[in-house]
C-alpha cells in the first residue's frame, strides 16, 4: 500500500479516488462528500468539458492525448493546485493520487463485464455529451477497456507511472458486487481504520 497520508502533517483531509470505468468512483466521491461534509472535484468532468469544447468525445480526446500532452497536463496542473490549497476535499481522477501525494489514496476496482453493464445502464438513463451512445453492455465494456489502455499509454509516456498498480494506493475496494451505499460504508470504515 502507498504511504504518505497524514492528516496531521497536511493540516487537512484530502482524499483521492481512482477507478476504472463503471467502478462507481463518481458516485463514491459524491456520497463521501456528503458523508464527510467536504467538497469534491471531478477531473473526468473537466476532461469531458475539454472534449466537448473541441467537438470531440472523451475517447477522441484520449487518442489526441497520446501525441498532445496538453490534454492531460492542464487538468493535472489543476489537481496539483487543489492538493496544495490546504482545503479538505475529495478529488476524483485517474492520476489524482500521483499529483496529490499526501492524500489518502483510494482505488475502486470492478470486473470489466460488470463495469460495461453499469456504464450502458447509466448512459441509457443519463447520456453524457462527451461519451458515445453504446449499443450494448458488451460495446460499453470494449470501449471502456480501450479507454483504460489509452490512459495507461499516456501516463507511462508522460509520467512513467502505472496507475493500475495497486501498490500506489492506501485503500483498494472491489465494487463489483457492491451497491453504492455498501461502497460508501466500506470506504468510511477503511478511512476510519487509516486514522
Amino acid at each position: 500500500m502507498a504511504n504518505g497520508y497524514s492528516p496531521v502533517q497536511c493540516g487537512s483531509m484530502i482524499i483521492t479516488i481512482t477507478g476504472g470505468p463503471g467502478s462507481g468512483k463518481t458516485t463514491a466521491a459524491k456520497n463521501l462528500s456528503k458523508a464527510l461534509g467536504i467538497p469534491w472535484y471531478s477531473m473526468g468532468d473537466l476532461r469531458g468539458k475539454m472534449a466537448q469544447e473541441r467537438g470531440m468525445t472523451i475517447d477522441q480526446l484520449n487518442a489526441l492525448g497520446e501525441t498532445e500532452a496538453f490534454t492531460d497536463k492542464d487538468v493535472d496542473a489543476y489537481q496539483k493546485k487543489l492538493g496544495e490549497s490546504g482545503e479538505d476535499c475529495i478529488v476524483e481522477g485517474r492520476l489524482s493520487w500521483h499529483f496529490i501525494p499526501q492524500s489518502l489514496k483510494i482505488l475502486l476496482t470492478i470486473n470489466p463485464a460488470e463495469g460495461g453493464r453499469r456504464i450502458f445502464q447509466s448512459r441509457s438513463e443519463h447520456h453524457r455529451p462527451d461519451e458515445p451512445i453504446y449499443s450494448s453492455p458488451k460495446e460499453a465494456e470494449r470501449l471502456a477497456q480501450q479507454r483504460i489502455a489509452s490512459d495507461a499509454r499516456r501516463y507511462k509516456k508522460y509520467y512513467q507511472i502505472d496507475f493500475l498498480n495497486q501498490k500506489n494506493y492506501d485503500i483498494v475496494i472491489d465494487t463489483t458486487s457492491l451497491k453504492p451505499e455498501e461502497t460508501l460504508a466500506s470506504l468510511l470504515a477503511a478511512i476510519k481504520a487509516q486514522k
